[in-house]
C-alpha cells in the first residue's frame, strides 16, 4: 500500500522550522521581542538610555529653569544647621551694627544742630548730613562685605551638596580658608565701583542746578534721572557678565583677576539666559521677604496706638523700642533666607554652565563613582587654580557629617 501523504525533507539536524514552512506569522504567537514563539529567545535588549544621577543636590546634568529654582530653595533645607546658623550670625551683625552706626551718627548730628549758633549752624548742618551720609556709606559697604562672605560660603555647600557632600560648618569654614580675604577684596572692589559712579553722577548734577534758573534745574533733573537709567543698565550689564567670580574664587580657588575673566568667558553666550534667571529669583526672593515683612509693620503702627492709647512720651518710646526690635528680629531672619536663596543661584549657575561648555558632568559623575566605590584617590574635580591644598570633601571626619 502506497503513503499518500506529502513528501518531507528528513529533519536530523533539529533546527527549527523557518517562518516559509509555518507559513505567515501570527503576531498573536509572537514571542516577548517579536520572535516566532517556539525560536530561541536571547533576553530583552538593555535600554539606550538611563536618566543622570542625583547623588545630592542636583542631577549631574545640565539643568533647567526649574531645577535651578528647586535647588536654590534646597540649599537651605538640605543642610540648614550650618547654612543657616552662619547666615543669620553674619546678617545679624550686619544690621545691628549698622543700625547702630547710622542710629549714633543721625543723633549726634541732630544734637549738634539745635545747640548750634545762628553763625554757625549751617557749617554745623552740613557737617552732620555729611556724617550721616558716610554712616550709611559705610553700612552698605559693610553689608556688601557679608553679603560676599555668604555667598562664597553658600557657593561651597552647593559645590560639595552636587557630589552628595554634607559639610558641617567647620568643614565649610575650613573649605574656605585662604579665600575670604579674596572675597572681601571682591566686594570692596564692587563698592568702589558704585562709590565713584555715585559721586560722578551728584557732581555733573550739582553742576547743572548750580548754573541756576530754569534750563539748570531742568537739565539737572534730566542728568540724575539719565543717569540713573545709565547706571542701572551697566549694573545690570557688568552683575551678570561678573556673577559668578565668588563661585569661581571659591569654587576653583582663582585669583580675583583669574576669576574674573573666567566668570566673563562663562557668562559669553548665555547672558540673557543668566540675566533672566538672576531676575526672576531677586523678584520672587524680594516678593516673598515683602509679603512677610509688610504686615508685621503694618500691624507695628497699629499696635503703638494701641498699646499707647493715652499718648504717654515715655510709653511710646517704650513701644516704639519694642515693636521696632521685633522687626529688626524677622528682618533679620528673612533677610538671612534670602541672602542664600540668592547666593546659591549664581553658584548653580557656574556648575551649569561647566556641563554645557566643558562636559563638567562627566568629570562629576567619575568622581561620584569613584568615591562610591570607595576610591579616595581621585582628585576633587573643582579646583583648578594655583592653591589647591585645601579642598572640601576629603573624607574626614572634621569636613564632612
Amino acid at each position: 500500500m502506497s503513503d499518500n501523504s506529502p513528501w518531507k525533507s528528513p529533519d536530523s539536524s533539529g533546527l527549527p522550522a523557518t517562518p516559509e514552512q509555518h507559513g505567515p506569522l501570527d503576531p498573536h504567537q509572537a514571542g516577548a521581542n517579536g520572535a516566532p514563539a517556539g525560536a530561541p529567545q536571547f533576553g530583552t535588549p538593555s535600554p539606550s538610555w538611563t536618566p543622570p544621577s542625583k547623588p545630592g543636590l542636583i542631577p549631574l546634568r545640565p539643568m533647567t529653569l526649574g531645577t535651578i529654582l528647586s535647588a536654590s530653595l534646597m540649599v537651605l533645607r538640605r543642610n540648614p544647621r550650618p547654612i543657616f546658623g552662619l547666615a543669620l550670625l553674619v546678617m545679624g551683625v550686619v544690621t545691628i551694627a549698622s543700625v547702630a552706626l547710622v542710629g549714633i551718627v543721625t543723633f549726634s548730628g541732630f544734637e549738634r544742630t539745635l545747640s548750634a549758633s545762628g553763625a554757625d549752624a549751617e557749617i554745623i548742618e552740613a557737617g552732620a548730613a555729611a556724617s550721616v551720609l558716610l554712616a550709611a556709606l559705610f553700612a552698605a559697604a559693610l553689608s556688601l562685605v557679608g553679603s560676599a562672605i555668604l555667598q562664597g560660603i553658600v557657593s561651597l555647600e552647593v559645590a560639595r551638596g552636587a557630589v552628595g557632600e554634607r559639610l558641617r560648618l567647620r568643614g565649610l569654614w575650613n573649605a574656605a580658608k585662604g579665600r575670604l580675604g579674596a572675597l572681601i577684596g571682591w566686594s570692596a572692589l564692587v563698592a568702589l565701583a558704585v562709590m565713584i559712579g555715585v559721586a560722578v553722577l551728584t557732581v555733573v548734577a550739582a553742576l547743572l542746578f548750580a548754573v541756576g534758573g530754569t534750563v539748570g534745574i531742568v537739565f539737572g533733573v534730566l542728568s540724575v534721572i539719565g543717569g540713573v537709567l545709565v547706571a542701572v543698565a551697566v549694573m545690570a550689564w557688568l552683575g551678570t557678565f561678573l556673577s559668578l567670580v565668588p563661585s569661581a574664587l571659591m569654587i576653583e580657588r582663582l585669583t580675583l583677576g583669574r576669576a574674573i575673566r573666567r566668570s566673563w568667558s562663562l557668562v559669553s553666550g548665555s547672558f540673557w539666559r543668566i540675566f533672566g534667571i538672576l531676575l526672576l529669583i531677586l523678584v520672587i526672593v524680594q516678593t516673598v521677604a515683602s509679603i512677610v515683612t509688610a504686615p508685621v509693620s503694618f500691624l507695628g503702627g497699629l499696635g503703638a496706638s494701641l498699646l499707647n492709647p493715652t499718648g504717654n512720651e515715655e510709653a511710646a518710646v517704650a513701644t516704639f523700642i519694642a515693636l521696632y526690635g521685633v522687626t529688626l528680629i524677622l528682618s533679620i531672619a528673612v533677610g538671612a533666607v534670602t541672602v542664600i536663596i540668592q547666593s546659591a543661584a549664581p553658584a548653580l549657575l557656574y556648575i551649569d554652565l561647566r556641563m554645557r561648555k566643558e562636559g563638567f558632568d562627566l568629570s562629576l559623575t567619575r568622581f561620584v563613582e569613584a568615591r562610591n566605590a570607595g576610591d579616595f584617590s581621585v582628585p576633587d574635580p573643582y579646583p583648578t587654580g594655583e592653591d589647591t591644598s585645601t579642598r572640601a570633601g576629603d573624607g574626614s571626619p572634621s569636613a564632612t557629617s
